[in-house]
Order: C-alpha cells, then structure tokens, then sequence
C-alpha cells in the first residue's frame, strides 16, 4: 500500500466519523476527494475520479450561497470535470467545467487569495474549448484571463513561470489560427520569461525549452530567419538531454527535433541535418507511441525525409520505405481525419516517381488513385488544392503517353 493509499484510507475513516448533518462533513468529503483525484492522475483509474465528483458536489451540496469555502468546492469539481474531459472527451465535461469555473472566479474577488488559481484554471479550460471547438473567442478570454493572472503573480511567484507559459501557449494557439506575427512574438517573450524561471534543475525546465524552441521554429516557417532554427535545435536538444530513456516525453524531443533537422535540409541542402533528422526519426518510431495521431505524424515526417533522401541518392530501398511510412501513415489516417488528404498526396507522389524510376503501370494507377482521393479533400480554396491538381494531372498526361487514350489527355489539359 503506498503513501496515498494509505491517505485515502485515513480520509473515509475521517469521514465515516463525521456523518449527514455534521459541521465538519464537507470538509472531510472535500479532503476525500482531492486524494482521490490525485490517485486518479497516479493510476488513470476513472473510477476514482468519479467519486472524486461525488464527493465534490456533495461538499458544494452542503456549501450554499454566501458560504466561505463555496469558491473552493466549485473549483475542484470544475477541475475534476476538466479531467474527465481529458480522458473521455465528452464536451458536456469541458462545459460543466467551464460553468463552475466561472461561478468560482466570480466568488474570488479583487484581493481573494484563491483569485488568481481561479482565473488560470478557467483559462486553461476556456482554451481546451477553443481547441475543441476553435471559437476565437474562448482564446481570446483565455489569454486575457492568464494575463489577469499573471499581474497576480510578481516577480518572485512561485506560479508566475506557468502563468509565463501558458499565455505564451495561448498566444502561439493564436497565431497558428489567425497568422498575426505580433502574436508570436508575444509568445516568444513569454516563454523567454519562463524559461529564465526554469533554471538548470527546475522540474519543467524541458517543457519551457521545448516551448520556446517550437516557438522559435514557427518564426523561422514565417520569415526565414536560420538563426531561429539553429537556436531552436540547440534547446531541443538540451530538452533531449533532460528525457532520458524512460521519459514519457522523450518521444516529443525527438520528432520535434527531427523536423527541425529536416527544416534545416529543406533550407540549407545538408545532408547531414537529413541523416540525423533520419535518424531521430527512427528512434522516435521504437517508443511507444500514447495515441495514433502522434504516431501517425511520426511515420508521415519520417517518409518525408527517406523521400528527400531518395531525391538526393536515387536509392530504390530509400523511395521504398517512404512507401511503406507512407502507408502506414495513412492506414493511421482514416476517412474524416485532418492529415488524410496530406497522407493521399505524399504516397501519390512516392508511386508516380516509382513509376518514373521502373516503369510499372500498377504504380502510376495508384499514383492517379491516390491523387484523385487527396484531390477530393482539398477542394477549391484548400492550401493544397492547385498543387494536388497539377500532379494529378501530370500523372494522366504520363498515363496517356503509356496508352495513348485521347480521354486522359483532356482530363490532364482541364486539371491544369
């Protein structure tokens, strides 16, 4: 029986001691829950988050209007929504989550101690609906609530690094939807801010590496600074080094790493970054991997770089395998998944230049197959909807100079 274990048990004697109608129920129903969900985030077992909610709301229960301790009741069965949510994804946590969030917030006054632990949470949850839904609206309360909370947290605050982090993650979200290149920057002075918190030693110094780093690759995807690439890397790779094997966030360090190797060989044409984008790749696909659209990513920035490898050497082994990452990427990819039509696009590639490179018709059938399906997915206005409707027609114009069928010529003239 472990320390917690032993904590639960020490909190339903303390309960059982005080019964229905008893001054000091609520307090031993809260005490009960909060080691409950702290076993639920050891063991992932939903069942003690459960009752974690029920003794929640029958604490709340007993907290009414005007209650000293009704703020705190409302915000710990607003967290443990919060957690469902995250397990269960079912958005009527995430609301319920929301709504006592607010009501607790609103009972955390000007000067309440509890004040600025209120307003992060409800922009923490705020911005779980934004990434659900993409209301920019929720985003936009979120970085105002982290904002509020952060001026609550000075200089000194042991918080004020999270406070620094997650508005920056905020104002990158912002960004990635909007494009507005003040939003991240506003981001990159936050997570400097952070990360200067986070000295050598401090439990989440990797996680602000990491932050800052993807901040910093996104400037470089934007302007083309190689500086901000180089300096990315370099923190990746102090984050590689504080995720050892055994570290669950180990997989992140090295496919975020790989694709700035791969940006780096886009850009500049050396190999070497190629070979170790290649090689972090590989060891980022022997982890485990906790869910398939990280896997799947994995696979598909994977092939990418055999395939660039391949351009480089002309090596059939190379254009094979990004084949079959390829594959395997899609197969990860169902009907209705974001990257599906990026999966269909990049394979359709792969066996039009195999067709080119050996000559087998199978291969240029399903280079069109392919295509046409990618094409389906990105309809007029997609990003990629000129770049899929120019290869696809030159994968007809290659079928007509095999077969010399009128019909796929017009059909490769109308695609273009």
């Amino acid at each position: 029986m472990t320390e917690l274990d032993d904590q639960i048990a020490r909190n339903r004697k303390e309960l059982e001691r005080h019964p229905s109608g008893d001054t000091g129920r609520a307090v031993a129903l809260h005490s009960l829950a909060v080691s409950l969900r702290n076993k639920f985030l050891e063991t992932r077992d939903i069942a003690n988050l459960e009752e974690a909610i029920a003794l929640n709301q029958s604490a709340l229960d007993l907290r009414p209007a005007g209650h000293s301790k009704r703020s705190i009741s409302l915000h710990c069965l607003a967290i443990c929504f919060r957690d469902r949510y995250s397990v269960q994804d079912n958005i009527a946590d995430l609301e319920k989550a929301i709504a006592l969030g607010r009501t607790a917030s609103e009972l955390c006054s000007s000067g309440h101690p509890d004040r600025a632990v209120t307003l992060y949470n409800l922009a923490i949850y705020l911005r779980s609906r934004f990434l659900r839904v993409g209301a920019n609206g929720d985003l936009d309360e979120a970085i105002s609530l982290h904002q509020s909370a952060l001026d609550l947290r000075p200089a000194g605050h042991f918080y004020r690094s999270f406070s620094l982090r997650s508005l920056a993650v905020c104002f990158s979200d912002r960004y990635d939807k909007q494009g507005t290149i003040e939003d991240l920057e506003e981001a990159i002075t936050r997570d400097e801010a952070a990360l200067e918190l986070c000295s050598p030693g401090h439990p989440h110094r990797g996680l602000a590496l990491c932050n800052l780093a993807g901040d910093l690759r996104k400037r470089f995807l934007k302007l083309g600074a190689n500086g901000d690439l180089d300096v990315a890397i370099l923190l990746h790779q102090l984050a590689l080094d504080l995720r050892p094997p055994g570290n669950p966030n180990r997989l992140n360090s090295l496919h975020d790493l790989a694709l700035c190797f791969s940006d780096r060989y886009n850009k500049q044409g050396t190999i070497a970054d190629l070979e170790e984008a290649i090689r972090l790749g590989r060891a980022a696909l022997e982890l485990p991997s906790p869910d398939h659209f990280g896997r799947a990513s994995n696979l598909y920035h994977l092939a990418n770089d055999m395939w660039c490898k391949f351009l480089k050497f002309s090596v059939n082994s190379d254009l094979n395998e990004a084949i079959f990452l390829h594959q395997s990427a899609l197969d990860l990819r169902p009907a209705g998944h974001s990257n599906r039509s990026d999966s269909l696009h990049s394979l359709a590639i792969c066996f039009s230049c195999q067709y080119d490179k050996q000559g087998t018709i199978a291969d240029l059938e399903e280079a069109i197959t392919l295509g046409r399906a990618a094409l389906e997915l990105r309809p007029t206005g997609h990003s990629g909807h000129a770049v899929t409707l120019n290869n696809l027609a030159n994968d007809m114009r290659r079928k007509f100079l095999e077969f010399s069928a009128n019909g796929d010529l017009d059909e490769a003239i109308l695609l273009h």
